[in-house]
C-alpha cells in the first residue's frame, strides 16, 4: 500500500544526514530561524542501535536550542501520536540489506494525512494508515503471517480480510508498546519570545483585544441607537433592529472573546508550569541546601499563585487599559471637553499612588506570611522530634509575637483594599459629576452632549473598578515573583553539552581528533587502564572559606575496588560529589577516559559516573518500587529491566520485600505508601544505582546500616556487578 504511494527510498533518511535533517525539519517546523549546519553523526553510530545514535542526536538538537525527547507509544495509539506528534523524527525499519539506520521526518499530521520532509527536501503527504503500517511494520511481521494463514484457513471472504486482520492486529498487539522516535520541540530553557511565537500564544492575545475592542464599540453603538430614539422622542422600527442587531452582535463577540481568554491561559499556563520544573532542576544542591520544608512549600504555593495572579490581574489591567482609553474619547465629545478628560486623568494618577502604597504594605505582609508558613511547616515536620527531645515549655516561643504583627500588617493591607475598592470608583463618580455640573451651570449644553458625558463617566468608573482589582492581582504576582522568581529564571542556565563526536563513550572507535583514545565495549573491563584521574583539585565551599580539598590528586583504573576511608568532615562525600558531577573544583583537572569533564559535558559525565549519596541525602519517591529502581534507566520499563531489577534485588536479599509487597513492583513507595526499614532503603540505594550500569560506581556510607549478613550479600552483590566501584566509609 505504502510502496503504491511513494518510494521508501524517497522519504526515509540515512542515519548519515541525521544532522541535516534536524537542522532543515527545526526550520520547517519554524523552530528556528537560521542556524550553522550540524555535523553528522560519526560512522561508528550510523551503524548503531538506536539508544546510541539517540543520545548523539539529543546533544545535536541541544547545539540548536532545540530538545530531542524519545518517545513511545501503544500501539492503538500510533495513529493519534502521528497527528499530533510533529515534528518529529520517526524510526524506519531498516530491512537487512541496509548498511544504516534510517529516519522519517514528520512535520505535522492532520486527520487522514502525515507531512513528511524528504531527503530531497520536499514536503510530500502521506496518508496515515500508510504511515502507521512503516512504524509499526517491525512489530507486525511477527504475527501477520500467521494472521494470513489462520483468515485463509477459516475461509474469511477476501473484501473482509483487512479489516479482520486489522482487528485481530489490534487485540494482539494493543498493549505492546512502539519505539517510535524522538519528538523536537524547543525546551523550556527557551526565550519566552520564542516559547510564546512557537506555541502560537500571540494570536489569542491580539483576537482577545481585538474582539473587546470590537465589543466596547458595539456596546457604544447600541447606547448612541438608544439615545438617538430617546432624544428624538419615539422609536421607529429601523432603530429598533438596529439595536437588537447590535445587541446580537455582541453575544458572538463575547463567545470569541472568552475562547481567546481560554486559549491563552491554557498555553501560557503549560508553558510557565514547564519552565519552573525545568528551572527547578537546573538548581545546584548548594543553592538550596540551606532552606527548609516550608521555603520549599512556600515556593510551591507561590508559583501556583503567580500563574493565576498574572493570568486573572493581566487581564483585567489590559482590559481596563482599553475601557479607558475609550473613555477618554468620550469625555472630550461631551459637555466637559478637555477638562473633563484631564479630571479622568488626575484621578487615575491618584489611584496609581494609593496602588503604590498598598503594593508597599502587601509586600511587607507576603514576608511576614512566608515566615509562618516556614515556621508551621518545620514545626509539623519535626514534630516528633519536639516531641521527644524539646521541653514542651518553649513549643510555643515568639508566636504570639508572630501573630499580633501579622494581624497589624494584615490591618494595614485591608484598609487600603477597601480605599480601592470602595473610594476609587465610587469617588470618580462623584469628580465626574461634579465635571458635568460645571458646564451644565454656566451655560446650556445640549441633552445629547450631556448623555454622552455620563456616558464616559460611567464607563471611566468600570475601568477603574477593573483596574484596582487587576493590579491588586499584579502586586500580589510581583511579591509572589520573589519565591518564584529564581526557578523561572534557573531554566535559562545554559546547559554544559559534550562535543558530538564524545557522545558515545562506549565505542571500540575513537572519539577524539586529538588524543587517539580507545573506549572499550559494554561490559568489556581492561584492568589497569586510567578510568578517571583528578589532579590539583581545590574545592571550598564559600568564596573565602577554608578549603575542604587542597591538592588533591586521584587516579582511577577500570576494575578497581577502592576503598576510601576517612574521620567525619575530612572531605570524602565532597571528592565525591566532584568526581560525580555534583559540584565542580575551582582549580585542577578531572578527566574521564582521557577527556575533561567540560569538554564532555556535565550530562554525559553523569550518565558515566554515578552515586549513591549518604542515606540523608538519598530519597524515596512517593513512586511504584519499580521507579524508585529503574529511574536511571529508560522509562516506562521493558520487560528485560524488570527482571533484571527482581534479579539483583533478590541478590542484595530485597526479594522478601518484593514478596510481601501486595502489588509486587507496582507497589506505592514512600510516606504514603509501603514502609522500608532503614537497612532495606540503603540497599534500594544501591540497585538504584548499579541499574544504572555506569563506567564507575561510587557508594557514600552505603553499607552503614546494614547487619553483617545483608553487608556481606550487599557487598558481594556489587563487586560481583559493579565494573569499577569507589566505596567511602568510615575507618
Amino acid at each position: 500500500m505504502v510502496k503504491k504511494e511513494l518510494n521508501f527510498t524517497d522519504i526515509a533518511w540515512p542515519a548519515s544526514r541525521l544532522g541535516e535533517l534536524v537542522e532543515n525539519l527545526a526550520q520547517k517546523a519554524k523552530m528556528l530561524k537560521h542556524s550553522d549546519r550540524l555535523p553528522q553523526p560519526p560512522e561508528r553510530l550510523q551503524r548503531s542501535d538506536y539508544e546510541d545514535l539517540g543520545r548523539w542526536l539529543d546533544n545535536a538538537a541541544a547545539t540548536l536550542g532545540l530538545e530531542a525527547e524519545p518517545v513511545s507509544t501503544l500501539y492503538t495509539d500510533v495513529d493519534q501520536f502521528i497527528r499530533v506528534g510533529g515534528p518529529s523524527i520517526l524510526r524506519f525499519p531498516a530491512s537487512a540489506e541496509d548498511d544504516q539506520l534510517k529516519f522519517l521526518a514528520l512535520i505535522k499530521g492532520s486527520k487522514h494525512r502525515g507531512y513528511l520532509l524528504c531527503p530531497d527536501l520536499k514536503v510530500r503527504k502521506l496518508h496515515i494508515e500508510a504511515l502507521r503500517s512503516v512504524i509499526c511494520q517491525t512489530y507486525e511481521a511477527q504475527i501477520t503471517k500467521l494472521i494470513d494463514q489462520v483468515l485463509v484457513e477459516v475461509e474469511v471472504i477476501e473484501q473482509r480480510r483487512e479489516r479482520v486482520k486489522a482487528a485481530i492486529l489490534k487485540n494482539q498487539l494493543g498493549p505492546v508498546r512502539i519505539e517510535s522516535g524522538w519528538l523536537l520541540r524547543l525546551p523550556p530553557s527557551a526565550g519566552t519570545r520564542s516559547q510564546f511565537r512557537y506555541s502560537g500564544i500571540y494570536r489569542p492575545v491580539l483576537i482577545l483585544l481585538g474582539m473587546y475592542a470590537i465589543q466596547q464599540l458595539l456596546s457604544i453603538a447600541s447606547w448612541i441607537v438608544i439615545g438617538r430614539g430617546v432624544f428624538q422622542g419615539h422609536f421607529d422600527m429601523g432603530w429598533i433592529l438596529a439595536w437588537s442587531l447590535l445587541l446580537l452582535f455582541t453575544i458572538p463577540v463575547q463567545i470569541i472573546v472568552n475562547d481567546g481568554q481560554n486559549e491563552l491561559s491554557t498555553n501560557a499556563g503549560s508553558i510557565f508550569k514547564q519552565r519552573l520544573i525545568h528551572g527547578t532542576l537546573q538548581l545546584e544542591p548548594e543553592e538550596i541546601r540551606h532552606q527548609g520544608m516550608g521555603q520549599f512549600l512556600g515556593r510551591v504555593m507561590e508559583s501556583e499563585a503567580v500563574e493565576m495572579l498574572a493570568l486573572s490581574g493581566g487581564f483585567m489591567a489590559i482590559l481596563s487599559i482599553v475601557d479607558l482609553f475609550f473613555a477618554f474619547l468620550i469625555l472630550t465629545k461631551g459637555v466637559g471637553g478637555n477638562l473633563h478628560a484631564f479630571l479622568l486623568a488626575l484621578w487615575v494618577i491618584s489611584t496609581i499612588l494609593i496602588l503604590w502604597r498598598y503594593y508597599q504594605n502587601s509586600r511587607d505582609w507576603f514576608e511576614n506570611y512566608r515566615g509562618m508558613t516556614n515556621d508551621l511547616v518545620e514545626g509539623m515536620v519535626g514534630h516528633r522530634t519536639r516531641l521527644i527531645q524539646e521541653d514542651i515549655k518553649h513549643w510555643h516561643d515568639n508566636e504570639d509575637q508572630s501573630l499580633d504583627k501579622y494581624l497589624k500588617l494584615s490591618e494595614n493591607v485591608d484598609q487600603i483594599s477597601i480605599q480601592l475598592n470602595a473610594f476609587i470608583s465610587r469617588g470618580w463618580m462623584i469628580v465626574g459629576l461634579i465635571g458635568i455640573a460645571i458646564p451644565f451651570a454656566t451655560e446650556s449644553p445640549p441633552p445629547q452632549m450631556l448623555a454622552i458625558s455620563l456616558g464616559g463617566v460611567l464607563l471611566a468608573s468600570q475601568a477603574l473598578a477593573k483596574l484596582t482589582g487587576g493590579a491588586q492581582s499584579l502586586m500580589g504576582l510581583f511579591n509572589a515573583w520573589q519565591q518564584v522568581g529564581p526557578l523561572f529564571n534557573a531554566a535559562a542556565r545554559p546547559k554544559s553539552l559534550s562535543d558530538l563526536s564524545l557522545v558515545d563513550t562506549s565505542s571500540t572507535e575513537n572519539h577524539s581528533q586529538e588524543n587517539h583514545i580507545q573506549y572499550p565495549h559494554r561490559g568489556e573491563i581492561r584492568r589497569g587502564e586510567t578510568l578517571l584521574a583528578g589532579r590539583e583539585l581545590f574545592f571550598r565551599y564559600r568564596p573565602l572559606g577554608k578549603a575542604v580539598l587542597e591538592g588533591c590528586t586521584i587516579q582511577i583504573n577500570q576494575g578497581d575496588r577502592i576503598l576510601l576511608e576517612g574521620p567525619s568532615g575530612g572531605g570524602k562525600s565532597t571528592l565525591a560529589a566532584i568526581l560525580t558531577g555534583l559540584r565542580f573544583s575551582e582549580a585542577g583537572s578531572l578527566l574521564l577516559w582521557g577527556i575533561d569533564q567540560k569538554i564532555l559535558g556535565t550530562d554525559e559525565w553523569r550518565r558515566k559516573v554515578t552515586m549513591a549519596p549518604q542515606f540523608h541525602e538519598n530519597y524515596v519517591f512517593s513512586e511504584t518500587f519499580a521507579f524508585n529502581l529503574l529511574m536511571g534507566r529508560r522509562w516506562p520499563p521493558e520487560p528485560g529491566d524488570l527482571e533484571e531489577a527482581e534479579q539483583l534485588c533478590r541478590e542484595l536479599g530485597l526479594g522478601e520485600v518484593l514478596d510481601r509487597m501486595p502489588s509486587g513492583f507496582q507497589q506505592m513507595l514512600g510516606e504514603s505508601g509501603w514502609q522500608l526499614s532503614h537497612g532495606e532503603r540503603s540497599r534500594l540505594y544501591i540497585a538504584r544505582t548499579l541499574l544504572q550500569k555506569s563506567d564507575l560506581i561510587i557508594l557514600d556510607e552505603s553499607f552503614g546500616s546494614l547487619d553483617p549478613e545483608n553487608l556481606f550479600r550487599s557487598l558481594k552483590c556489587v563487586l560481583d556487578r559493579a565494573r569499577t566501584v569507589l566505596v567511602i566509609a568510615h575507618p
